[in-house]
């Protein structure tokens, strides 16, 4: 059976160092899952690792869409599938770096091909949900569709109106469908790891990588963008970089913009967390991917579930090697 290896965790907790060394022992490529760092000319803001800080290590999937362009989790398989294959082909290991939680799922099990969205069901429903609430709409979807009725809160209008049009519009529920995705990885053994950070750790390291951001040139990076692009950009969803737009125009001080970057990265770092904790199969390693004894870890582990001889070797005769 072919290998994978998935590395989890939220932004900040040193994916990228641990994903090198991982491809670097076990004679790996990287293969980008970050629905930001897909994008061209947003470096600095979405931490990508720089190209003479890969170890001579192949990154895919990193800088491929331009930014005036939009990018789906269907785009993301359409792309990622045939890198995966071909550096399986070439008897090298694919190493999935990243933080976007939908793109490694679509890998893992496939896409929801369910129905379109309808305009008018969606109005009718909505109209429901803002006259009487979400609660009625909870009963109904309870009524048709147990299984997804459970998944989702009776608070989460957005997601209890789209399983019930999809009931409305299919005939079947929602979960009956999700149920038959299949992934598009054929006879892959994904073997995830992931980082787990203490609280005040992980908010201890977003600051820093904040205020290193903006040292680096942040701003600048965000004005040319601009410049070039206009402010519309799709991959301004990025964390950051509407933020620093307000910056440049004038809408907030230095003190207020690296506090609300700082702010809204922390959250979406928890977003992660609740998303991958929900992953099966995930081996959690406490501490960050930065730490070698993290590494040596997640090496040890590695080594076991594929197989092989003592992890580490190959990282202790480089160091015998490169030894004053």
């Amino acid at each position: 059976m072919k290998r994978l290896v998935a590395v989890v965790g939220p932004t900040g907790s040193g994916k990228s160092n641990l994903g090198i060394r991982i491809a670097r022992e076990l004679e790996g490529e990287i293969v980008g899952c970050d629905a930001l760092q897909i994008y061209q000319q947003l470096d600095i803001g979405t931490a990508k690792v720089p190209p003479g800080e890969r170890g001579g290590i192949a990154h895919h999937l990193v800088d491929q869409v331009p930014p005036d362009e939009e990018f789906s989790a269907a785009d993301y398989i359409k792309l990622a599938v045939p890198v995966i294959e071909d550096i399986t082909r070439r008897k090298k290991l694919p190493v999935v770096v990243g933080g976007t939680g939908l793109y490694l799922r679509a890998l893992r099990r496939g896409l929801f091909e369910g129905p379109g969205r309808s305009p008018k069901i969606r109005e009718r429903l909505s109209r429901i949900a803002e006259r009487r609430g979400t609660k009625p709409l909870h009963r109904i979807l309870e009524r048709w569709d147990r299984a997804s009725a459970e998944r989702i809160h009776p608070n989460d209008g957005v997601r209890i109106i789209r399983a019930l049009e999809v009931q409305l519009e299919s005939g079947q529920p929602m979960s009956e469908l999700m149920g038959a995705r299949r992934s598009p990885l054929t006879d892959f053994q994904v073997i995830l790891v992931g980082l787990k950070l203490s609280r005040e750790e992980l908010e201890k390291r977003i600051g820093s990588r904040v205020e290193k951001m903006f040292a680096a040139g942040f701003a600048d990076e965000v004005r040319a963008l601009c410049r070039e692009h206009g402010e519309d950009l799709p991959a301004f969803k990025a964390i950051g970089y509407r933020e620093t737009i307000d910056y440049l125009a004038g809408g907030l001080d230095e003190d207020r913009l690296l506090k609300a970057i700082t702010l809204a990265t922390t959250q979406y770092a928890k977003r992660q967390m609740t998303w991958f904790r929900r992953e099966e199969g995930v081996e959690w390693f406490g501490g960050s991917g930065d730490d070698t004894s993290v590494q040596d870890a997640v090496l040890q582990y590695l080594g076991q579930e594929l197989g092989l001889g003592r992890p580490g070797q190959n990282e202790e005769i480089i160091r015998a090697e490169t030894a004053p």
